[in-house]
């Protein structure tokens, strides 16, 4: 795939801080700190829904999914990790990775809309990427 065959979302540039690129996905933070907030998207001109997706590129989506994970649930020492593949707002195909704490705002329900968005402390989230990046093999 010819790198300009892909472009991330306007609103995903806008609402996210880029980590990196796995295989098939980009890896962003979205800019609230009211959670620990991950995206994948992976890097498919046109796709929308998973199944969009090879049945290849299915399976290491689901690997990174979970690599990405496991990463965040490590870092964050969360109680529950939330993980869907919505799109509603934004069309793009991109699965959402959200540590959840029992204390947070928003639990037990969905995150959206209950809390503004809170920007993020520019120290804390580079050690927040550092780490990630550390534990998902992004350097």
């Amino acid at each position: 795939m010819p790198a300009s065959a892909w472009s991330l979302h306007s609103r995903l540039k806008e609402d996210t801080i880029d980590i990196g690129d796995l295989p098939l996905s980009r890896v962003l933070v979205i800019k609230d700190a009211n959670y620990p907030w991950l995206l994948l998207v992976p890097r498919r001109e046109g796709a929308v829904e998973i199944i969009d997706l090879e049945e290849v590129e299915q399976a290491q989506l689901m690997t990174e999914i979970s690599r990405v994970a496991r990463a965040l649930k490590e870092v964050t020492k969360c109680d529950k990790l939330n993980i869907a593949a919505l799109g509603n707002a934004v069309p793009q195909l991109h699965v959402h990775i959200i540590a959840r704490r029992t204390s947070d705002a928003a639990w037990p329900r969905p995150v959206w809309g209950v809390m503004p968005p809170l920007a993020h402390d520019a120290e804390e989230v580079q050690n927040f990427i550092s780490a990630l990046r550390r534990k998902i093999w992004l350097g």
